[in-house]
């Protein structure tokens, strides 16, 4: 008992010792002694995994002191669970989950972090009451999203997806709801993929996930029937149609009717850069590629995000091999590699451009030469980009170009020696090497 009181007032004078911007034990050196006693009782039980056993202290601790550590909220989880599980009545098993619950409002309240800990808040609702509460936890996961955004844990924007489709089969909902979460929650991936790529397995399965759970929504004609009438009801509506153009180009569905008349619509009421790419992607479709051109260029030379501007330079690449601009494409082109030089996709569609207009090429080979440009192109995108959808293009256009290549007694007769350099002439411009084919 000595020992006991010595360490009381050792602790006591400790705590009233501390600045006043220190005081997380407590709001007076009283309460700091008990904090700091309870705190070390608490942790001596959970160590020993005897969490029921720590709840009394710990439960002290969270009273008089709770900014005093974010563990205090990180092992009230396991705390609470086993005082949950050893609930002897439903009325006091549903008390102690109301218990859990105010545990998140309060570590949210000091420590912040109020995305992830909303989800991670849904997340046990949904645990321990089951998918029949879904009307409960959808709601606490999508205020999750809306708080969290892009710093979410990227396992959350999963988890948020999944209680959106538990929401909208249990029939509390129409489908759009899941069109829309799906639409925040792939953004979400998309991100994180790009920015944890050490974590690109667990993101990609996670990924995986939400596109198997959207595919029974996903198909543009459902999509279509999901917003026309919202559409024709609140035309003016801005944040209407960025949900329909977004969701729209993610899957592919930028031929249909609805996908132009909103894109038209965004642009007229809030023109920016993201409305012009959509602008340009609705124009080439059309194959108005001169209108095409022109939004493609204003949103590359206005957009932020690189990859963006990556797509509106291969847009815009696009639209000028269109209207016949070749050099202009092919610079375009380039510009896209530049942004991203590891991708092989700028030197495929390089690599597509002279073999598919070969026939403008006078070199009195017949175009012959643009082919070895063009499997040239095709040997860099694949040496750069080794993912399989690459290697697969690439391989594919070296076999179907180097079977026009000049036969070799065209080459003799001009010449031309297999090994040699050569020239191509006119606008291709590009020196390449001489083969020939038997």
């Amino acid at each position: 008992m000595k020992t006991f009181r010595i360490l009381a007032v050792t602790l006591m004078l400790t705590a009233a010792s501390l600045p006043a911007s220190a005081q997380k034990w407590g709001g007076n050196p009283e309460d700091s002694v008990q904090c700091i006693m309870n705190t070390s009782v608490y942790s001596e039980m959970y160590k020993m995994k005897d969490y029921a056993g720590a709840y009394d202290a710990w439960r002290q601790v969270v009273d008089k002191c709770p900014q005093s550590s974010k563990n205090l909220y990180i092992r009230g989880v396991n705390i609470m669970y086993a005082k949950i599980n050893a609930a002897k009545t439903k009325e006091e098993r549903t008390a102690r989950i109301n218990e859990l619950m105010a545990l998140y409002d309060t570590r949210i309240k000091y420590f912040g972090e109020v995305g992830d800990n909303l989800a991670r808040k849904a997340h046990d609702l949904e645990k321990l009451k089951g998918a029949e509460a879904v009307e409960e936890y959808y709601p606490i996961y999508a205020e999750a999203v809306r708080q969290g955004g892009d710093k979410m844990d990227p396992e959350y924007a999963y988890l948020f997806f999944n209680a959106a489709v538990a929401y909208v089969t249990a029939g509390k909902s129409d489908a759009s709801l899941v069109v829309d979460a799906y639409d925040k929650a792939s953004d979400i991936l998309d991100r994180a993929m790009r920015n944890e790529p050490e974590k690109a397995e667990k993101i990609g399965s996670y990924a995986s996930n939400v596109e198997a759970g959207f595919a029974p929504f996903a198909s543009c004609n459902q999509l279509v029937e999901i917003y026309s009438k919202k559409f024709e009801d609140n035309s003016n509506d801005v944040d209407l149609l960025k949900k329909i153009t977004n969701i729209m180009r993610k899957k592919g569905c930028t031929d249909a009717e609805l996908f132009f008349k909103a894109s038209a619509k965004l642009h007229e009421l809030e023109p920016s850069p993201n409305t012009a790419f959509l602008m340009a992607q609705m124009c080439y479709n059309k194959k108005q590629y001169g209108e095409a051109a022109k939004y493609a260029n204003e949103a590359a030379n206005g957009l932020d995000e690189e990859d963006d501007k990556y797509k509106a330079y291969l847009l815009l690449g696009l639209a000028h091999d269109g209207q016949n601009a070749y050099s202009a494409a092919r610079n375009d082109y380039y510009k896209a590699a530049e942004i991203r030089p590891s991708s092989g996709e700028p030197y495929l569609l390089i690599a597509q451009l002279y073999g598919s207009n070969a026939h403008s090429v006078n070199d009195g080979m017949g175009g012959a030469s643009a082919y070895w440009a063009a499997v040239d192109k095709a040997v860099r995108a694949r040496n750069i980009d080794s993912s399989p959808a690459n290697v697969e293009a690439a391989n594919k256009i070296i076999s179907t170009y180097s079977a026009h290549f000049p036969k070799q007694e065209t080459a003799f007769m001009l010449d031309l020696i297999d090994g040699n350099s050569f020239v191509v002439p006119g606008w291709i411009g590009e020196s390449t090497t001489i083969r020939t084919r038997k």
